[in-house]
């Protein structure tokens, strides 16, 4: 009897500190959303718990939503829509909804009209969504989309298209248009279209009373950048003063000032120091929550996170460090709502890499954790 009752106590004592560390982790739990490309493995979209105070995402995904491709995922202001471009040939947005719990549930889709979407965007009114067409092909290359959102966050067929014309300046990359990305200004009233192929940021005036044509050529009607620099993605500061724009084929990032819809270039630096165009992929790139430091992903064969200083009234940056991202294809990254964690989705190698950050100083340390995670295209923390 009493070995009965001490292999009891030990079950008991067991399931008490499982229980307990479940609560320690869901108090510090933050909801993780990860788009991925479904060529291989992947089902779409998955949704993890991640635990704040540690850094960790628990290895078992709370759910995991079927869905072609999810390359670039986008929430409501409300977070209780997520929109998602579906990156095929005959390209696809998607609407889901969102429950208090995190939940998701599939709404509808449409097509993009155009092949590859990489990314989109919502207009601040949340009326309209912005997806950029990159398609591969030169022809007809890649075109801007506007798609109204009805109240219930279902998508309705798309009301606007936009084509660029291209620089041709690399034979190979630049035959066509390929929008890469479009962002809407601090205010709401300009979208900036970054076409890769056409060395040019467009900027179109906004208007949402507008049913057929929300979107016209504003003045300026677009920035020039440097023949066969291929811009990507475009970042505003939260005041509006500055902007960040990645130039994907020369690795470089771009500072701008901003003066009402225009962007004013005061600096172009270089992500790596190697001379190789190998190693000049420039990605995404993020603001710390407090607007001192700036990421950039440089990918190839660099495969690095860069860090910058921002200077607090000029806008202007300073190199701190260059970190590996201990992957390959650093596609997309997030910082966690905590500011003390930074997540790499590292896309040919098939896994989410987590690092510490030092907020103070603004650089990443070591790796927490790296999750196995096939193709991942986008992070997107529910807050």
């Amino acid at each position: 009897m009493p070995r009965m009752k001490t292999k009891m106590n030990r079950i008991w004592t067991s399931l008490l500190t499982a229980s307990l560390m479940s609560l320690t982790f869901n108090a510090h739990a933050a909801t993780l959303l990860v788009g991925s490309y479904t060529d291989g493995a992947s089902h779409g979209i998955y949704r993890y718990q991640f635990d704040e105070k540690t850094g960790h995402i628990d290895p078992m995904p709370q759910q995991v939503v079927k869905s072609v491709s999810p390359s670039w995922l986008v929430l409501s202001a409300d977070q209780r829509q997520l929109f998602t471009v579906n990156e095929t040939p005959g390209g696809h947005a998607s609407s889901f909804s969102v429950s208090t719990k995190g939940e998701i549930k599939p709404l509808n889709q449409v097509t993009t009209k155009g092949d590859e979407p990489t990314h989109a965007s919502l207009s601040r009114d949340q009326r309209y969504l912005f997806v950029a067409n990159y398609a591969v092909a030169p022809d007809p290359g890649g075109s801007l989309v506007v798609i109204p959102v009805a109240k219930d966050g279902k998508l309705k067929p798309l009301v606007q298209q936009l084509r660029h014309k291209p620089s041709g300046v690399n034979p190979e990359r630049q035959a066509g248009a390929h929008v890469h990305s479009l962002v809407l200004s601090p205010n709401g009233q300009h979208v900036y279209a970054c076409d890769l192929g056409a060395d040019k940021v467009f900027i179109y005036s906004y208007d949402g009373a507008s049913v057929d044509k929300p979107l016209s050529p504003a003045s300026p009607a677009a920035v020039d950048l440097p023949p066969g620099s291929g811009p990507r993605h475009l970042l505003f500061d939260a005041k509006g003063r500055h902007a960040y724009l990645t130039l994907e084929m020369s690795g470089e990032v771009v500072m701008f000032d901003v003066k009402d819809a225009a962007l004013l270039p005061r600096q172009r630096l270089p992500l790596t120091e190697q001379p190789d165009a190998a190693a000049k992929a420039a990605g995404g790139l993020h603001l710390s929550a407090d607007g001192r430091f700036l990421y950039v992903s440089n990918r190839g064969t660099a495969n690095q996170i860069v860090v910058f200083s921002v200077g607090k009234d000029d806008g202007q940056l300073t190199l701190l460090q260059r970190r590996s991202v201990e992957g390959d294809h650093p596609r997309e990254f997030a910082l966690d709502p905590s500011d003390n964690f930074l997540l790499v989705a590292n896309q040919k190698s098939n896994q989410i890499v987590v690092m510490r950050r030092d907020p103070r100083s603004g650089k990443l340390l070591e790796t927490v954790q790296t999750l196995k995670q096939e193709a991942p295209s986008d992070l997107k923390f529910l807050e």
